[in-house]
């Protein structure tokens, strides 16, 4: 039996709410400079005490955190959320890492935000997600424009990472822009 639950399912890749049993397994790649340079957070220093605490806070939020589950194998690959949803205004800000390193410049991360935003927009009623990167994190940009997102804007040598100074990419996409049927466990076509 999988740990995992089919909560947006699509080609590849389905979207499952966060399993806390799998602390460990984000501790690993919270620090894994390959893994947080490029999200900069290497700073930090994640424990386990902290990593549960944040999780066991989340969870008890009932927010949009989940876990990037292959379909082939039951294995997660990362995790994403939708944080600071806005009801009133219909926006949110989009959260991705892809933590196992043999999962990327797979597609998987591209088809997990089509999950999220077909859920974003066409579920939760959305108009504007948006997102940030850092201008190191070229693979992240290509990702970004291949789902649709748009640069709106660039916070200049804000992040500073191995001893340089990086910008800040503010990106976002509009339910208008989203094209596009992503979930494949919709019952409502």
């Amino acid at each position: 039996m999988s740990n995992y639950y089919k909560k947006l399912v699509g080609e590849n890749v389905y979207l499952s709410p966060m399993n806390p049993d799998d602390v460990e397994k984000f501790l690993v790649w919270l620090n894994d400079m390959d893994v947080t340079d490029y999200i900069g957070n290497t700073h930090r220093v994640q424990n386990y005490e902290n990593e549960k605490s944040w999780l066991q806070g989340e969870l008890a939020k009932g927010g949009y955190v989940f876990e990037i589950v292959t379909l082939a194998d039951d294995t997660a690959i990362g995790n994403m959320s939708l944080k600071d949803v806005d009801f009133v205004n219909r926006r949110a800000t989009l959260g991705i890492m892809i933590g196992e390193k043999e999962s990327r410049n797979k597609g998987y991360g591209a088809e997990a935000i089509r999950l999220l935003l077909d859920f974003a927009f066409n579920y939760l009623n959305l108009n504007n997600v948006d997102l940030t990167y850092v201008t190191c994190n070229t693979r992240a940009r290509k990702c970004y424009e291949k789902v649709g997102f748009r640069e709106i804007g660039h916070r200049r040598n804000s992040r500073f990472i191995n001893g340089a100074y990086y910008d800040e990419v503010y990106m976002d996409i509009l339910a208008e822009e989203f094209k596009g049927s992503y979930i494949k466990n919709k019952n409502v076509k």
